[in-house]
């Protein structure tokens, strides 16, 4: 496809983005773009990951759809990167996944019968073992890159699917008292290190019995925090003070005059 062709291509065809990757690459195409590698756009994947994770999280469809164009993006450029090098192209990453999707979906497209989610995810983990041979551990195909909340959450979601799990939330609770115990107790640095990591463990798996994303809601923490303490700056600027003159009593007040007025603008606090 030449690049007046791209340019009147309708832009709601994936194709068109598939041509517009690929002459971009081209000789006649962009210096930066010519340049690149998978691995040098490795980290600009993972941030469009988390740009499209912040979008969800915000609830924001329409920075959503910018973002997950901007992902799309980054999967049609390392496919095409591949195709040049004539590992695999496009089509293949699409064909890659479809017939997993239906491999892995037996109960809809094969005589598997399953009575609830519970047993579809059962046994996903059952078919993803008979791919690997029967070899491997459970853990085997996290990324370890991805960020330590949601790796714990993804470890205990799998041993969870196989029958390893706390029959009651009660059990759970009693054994975070326990670790934040641990924590007061504890010497030294790394028995510290130790003990917080197992807390955090074992909120990680309240919250996903819950049917929370410890990640996201960390991260939804993180953004209040930020907030509020922003209006605090703000509020201590338009009343002529130094916030890092204040006293703590004064800070406490800010804080909550802050809450309040994120709360009046409707920001959830």
């Amino acid at each position: 496809m030449e690049k007046t062709d791209i340019l009147e291509a309708d832009p709601a065809k994936f194709e068109t983005l598939v041509e517009l990757i690929r002459y971009l690459r081209g000789p006649d195409g962009c210096p930066w773009d010519k340049e690149q590698t998978h691995l040098s756009m490795r980290d600009s994947m993972l941030q469009e990951c988390y740009e499209a994770l912040e979008a969800v999280d915000e609830n924001n469809t329409a920075k959503l759809c910018e973002e997950l164009g901007d992902l799309l993006c980054q999967i049609v450029f390392q496919a095409q990167l591949a195709a040049e090098n004539g590992d695999f192209d496009i089509g293949g990453v699409i064909s890659s996944i479809t017939t997993k999707l239906i491999r892995r979906h037996p109960h809809i497209f094969g005589n598997t019968e399953v009575e609830n989610s519970k047993e579809v995810l059962a046994n996903w983990e059952k078919i993803k073992r008979e791919e690997r041979g029967g070899n491997g551990s459970s853990f085997s195909s996290i990324p370890g890159e991805l960020p330590a909340l949601a790796f714990s959450e993804e470890v205990q979601e799998r041993t969870s699917r196989v029958g390893f799990d706390w029959s009651e939330d009660s059990g759970l609770l009693e054994k975070i008292a326990e670790e934040a115990s641990e924590i007061a107790m504890a010497q030294g640095k790394e028995e510290k290190e130790d003990e917080f990591g197992d807390l955090l463990f074992a909120l990680v798996n309240f919250a996903r019995r819950q049917g929370v994303d410890a990640e996201s809601a960390l991260r939804k923490a993180n953004r209040r925090f930020t907030k509020r303490f922003e209006v605090m700056n703000e509020l201590a600027q338009k009343a002529g003070s130094k916030f890092e003159d204040l006293s703590a009593e004064e800070k406490n007040t800010l804080w909550e005059q802050a809450k309040m007025m994120l709360n009046s603008r409707g920001e959830r606090i």
